[in-house]
């Protein structure tokens, strides 16, 4: 959806970059691309595929905004939205991540979400995430379901990871019912024993970390798909972006 699709009243206009300065202040000290230097999980992978491209760590209050214990599904899109902002064509280059209001009043005009959803502190998935991507990025996602952990998740996810990251190199929004926390996949590894899937957690809260204290604290990091909830379906969105000569390395 182009943003000149969206009809919104006098009281509910969004602001599609006009704070793009207030932005600069806080995002000038939100990491950069966390996981460089992270070792793979297997000495001799038979596959590997990562995030090509820049990216910013967006996590629990990192803009000043106090959203503990139900933003992290916002902190997700704006981590995807940062890579598109900087990977993608010229055109969305200098649209900066989308605040939480923004991403709710948006949501709102597309009608997707009640006039009460603006300001609250509800909760947003991997649906909410491909139409608002859509919106303010005019990217498509793709919706993956996968029905549980476990050997359904090696089954379903993996390949779908590893062919996602050869041809769009994007970020990806995992999150699931009874495992409902929202989480960035930054790669997929896969070895003679299993798969592991490369985790930015949103849910840290505090003062920036430097990259190797995020991935000493677990924040970015390897986990291996056994370890994942096996009573717990999954949904992915994968952004469907042309892949792009990576801007690092």
């Amino acid at each position: 959806m182009d943003q000149s699709d969206l009809t919104v009243g006098d009281d509910m206009a969004i602001d599609w970059g006009g704070n793009s300065a207030r932005k600069a202040d806080f995002t000038a000290s939100v990491r950069t691309n966390v996981h460089k230097g992270l070792p793979p999980p297997i000495a001799e992978p038979l596959k590997m595929s990562v995030v090509e491209g820049d990216y910013q760590y967006y996590h629990y209050g990192c803009d000043g905004q106090n959203d503990r214990g139900w933003g992290c599904g916002y902190r997700t899109i704006q981590t995807m939205a940062s890579w598109l902002s900087r990977n993608v064509n010229p055109q969305v280059q200098s649209r900066p991540p989308p605040s939480i209001p923004e991403i709710q009043q948006a949501l709102v005009s597309m009608m997707d979400k009640p006039s009460w959803f603006l300001g609250s502190k509800e909760w947003i998935g991997t649906f909410e995430a491909s139409i608002v991507l859509s919106c303010f990025y005019d990217v498509p996602c793709r919706l993956v379901h996968v029905r549980s952990g476990g050997a359904e998740l090696e089954q379903v996810a993996v390949e779908e990871l590893h062919q996602h990251f050869a041809k769009h190199a994007c970020p990806v929004m995992m999150g699931g019912d009874r495992d409902n926390s929202s989480k960035g996949i930054l790669g997929v590894c896969t070895g003679t024993v299993g798969s592991y899937l490369l985790i930015l957690d949103p849910h840290y809260h505090g003062s920036p970390l430097e990259r190797g204290e995020v991935q000493r604290r677990g924040w970015v990091e390897w986990k291996r798909l056994a370890s994942f909830n096996q009573s717990s379906f999954y949904n992915l969105c994968l952004p469907q972006t042309e892949k792009r000569t990576p801007t690092s390395h």
